[in-house]
């Protein structure tokens, strides 16, 4: 995998919204840590729960405490995607801001091509 070649200063947030993703939850996130690795600048994950009715919520309070740069939003109520993607790019502190969809449709190998 090529190393992306950003300024130090530029940061990446990926915002990643959720429902009743439980089973899928650690998967992505090993997959996104993976590429990540290649990183040469801070990024950080930003998870948001829109009102999951399984244990979503729950594996990502356990994941932040293990992940430092795991950041999670939880809605009481499912307000959809759309609200979901705005209320992670709302608390995104990168200056560059990639989505991805919880049920692993995205790739994370495909956030560097992004980035390109």
């Amino acid at each position: 995998m090529n190393t992306i070649s950003l300024v130090n200063s530029v940061s990446l947030s990926i915002v990643v919204p959720l429902y009743n993703e439980e089973e899928s939850l650690e998967m992505l996130i090993s997959s996104i840590l993976e590429v990540g690795n290649s990183f040469n600048f801070e990024y950080e994950i930003i998870l948001v729960d829109d009102g999951s009715t399984d244990g979503t919520w729950e594996k990502i309070v356990l994941i932040q405490k293990d992940l430092p740069h795991v950041r999670g939003i939880k809605f009481r109520l499912n307000y959809g995607q759309t609200s979901a993607m705005v209320a992670g790019f709302d608390h995104a502190q990168g200056e560059i801001i990639v989505t991805m969809d919880g049920d692993l449709q995205n790739d994370p190998s495909d956030i560097p091509k992004l980035l390109e």
